[in-house]
């Protein structure tokens, strides 16, 4: 079939909204037509050229919300009409990793879509006879995509599509990072660190584990009145001397947990060194640039504090993201207020320069 999608031709240049080729879905792939759609900081990161795993020519896009229209053979687990979120981090529920509750970070098909394929080594993506490479498996700069039946997480029909499709990547990673990596403690101390989309999350995700006390860092005062309206109990605007700032506001001590999610290295040596002494737990879920590196002083770990990593907020997809689109559905997570601009296919490089000029916190690209 024919379909319009945002092509990537070039590194550093914009998207090219074309007329693409999309193959019908093999077995175990399940045909997507989308509803929604984030703009998200990583496939702005991959366009510009900046992360060290991209190629080109692809269609981008993960953080995508639709309806099922056709299943390859084989599929089983979800079923034409379904509203489902696309998952650039799978759940195939049977390799090792899966099986545990250590990660999520599932092998069946990693290899593959790191390389722009699905399962069979193939795109169903093309123009002109060539192949399109996808992108995290998912491609959702697209009217239609064909995506793995693992890769797809179906959630409540009544979820609004443009917040539905958040929990694709930046909102359950926030979420996550809190609930599932570092398993946050009623009445714990908590300060993130930026207050984008994850962030916001993480913040939304300390308040509905129970923390106590819930510090945001940002540099811009407007999202951190987003992040008191999320359940921040303090606001600090970042700068050089935050983590003194901290202490101080923590007797000294720094904070039981603390969280990143800015991708500046800078700024997770600062959730490092915010973390309390004997027990402090520094959650990174930033991506940080090519290359650079996290310097952490030796002492502030041999003192007990430690760090962690954390993607897709460790959230297994295909069963978690339908239990926190219940939870927004339920009022606990308002997530209408991260949606700051609705767009079209034609805009997504607006979507862009909305991004990178820190203006709201998710632009939605719409279908009709």
């Amino acid at each position: 079939m024919k379909i319009r999608a945002a092509v990537l031709e070039e590194f550093g240049q914009p998207l090219e909204v074309q007329e693409i080729d999309l193959a019908e879905p093999k077995s175990g792939e399940v045909l997507v037509r989308l509803t929604a759609c984030g703009v998200c900081h990583t496939d702005l990161y991959t366009a510009s050229g900046a992360d060290p795993s991209g190629y080109a020519p692809t269609v981008l896009g993960h953080e995508g919300a639709g309806i099922v229209e056709k299943l390859g053979p084989d599929a089983t687990s979800v079923a034409p009409g379904d509203q489902v979120v696309t998952l650039f981090s799978p759940q195939c529920r049977e390799c090792i990793h899966c099986l545990s509750d250590r990660t999520n970070l599932c092998l069946a098909i990693r290899d593959m879509q790191g390389r722009g394929f699905l399962p069979d080594g193939t795109t169903r993506l093309g123009r002109d006879g060539e192949p399109i490479r996808h992108f995290m498996g998912t491609s959702t700069f697209a009217e239609y995509t064909v995506m793995p039946e693992i890769a797809l997480a179906k959630v409540n029909p009544e979820a609004p599509p443009e917040q539905a499709c958040l929990f694709a990547c930046g909102l359950s990673t926030g979420l996550g990072a809190v609930m599932n990596t570092a398993k946050v403690e009623a009445g714990a101390t908590c300060v993130v660190f930026g207050a984008g989309m994850v962030g916001l999350g993480a913040v939304a995700g300390c308040r509905l584990q129970g923390a106590q006390r819930i510090i945001c860092v940002d540099l811009s005062p407007g999202r951190l009145e987003l992040a008191t309206a999320q359940g921040a109990t303090d606001t600090l605007v970042g700068g050089p001397e935050t983590v003194e700032r901290i202490l101080e506001m923590t007797a000294g001590f720094g904070a039981d947990y603390t969280f990143e999610a800015t991708g500046n290295v800078n700024v997770m040596r600062q959730a490092v060194e915010s973390a309390r002494m004997g027990w402090g737990l520094c959650t990174v879920a930033g991506v940080a640039g090519k290359g650079e590196v996290l310097e952490v002083v030796p002492r502030y770990l041999i003192t007990g504090r430690r760090v962690a990593g954390s993607s897709f907020g460790g959230v297994k997809g295909r069963d978690q993201v339908p239990e926190y689109v219940e939870r927004a559905l339920a009022g606990d997570i308002d997530v209408g207020a991260f949606v700051s601009h609705r767009i079209t296919l034609d805009d997504v490089n607006r979507g862009f320069e909305l991004m990178e000029a820190q203006d709201g916190i998710r632009s939605v690209i719409e279908f009709a």
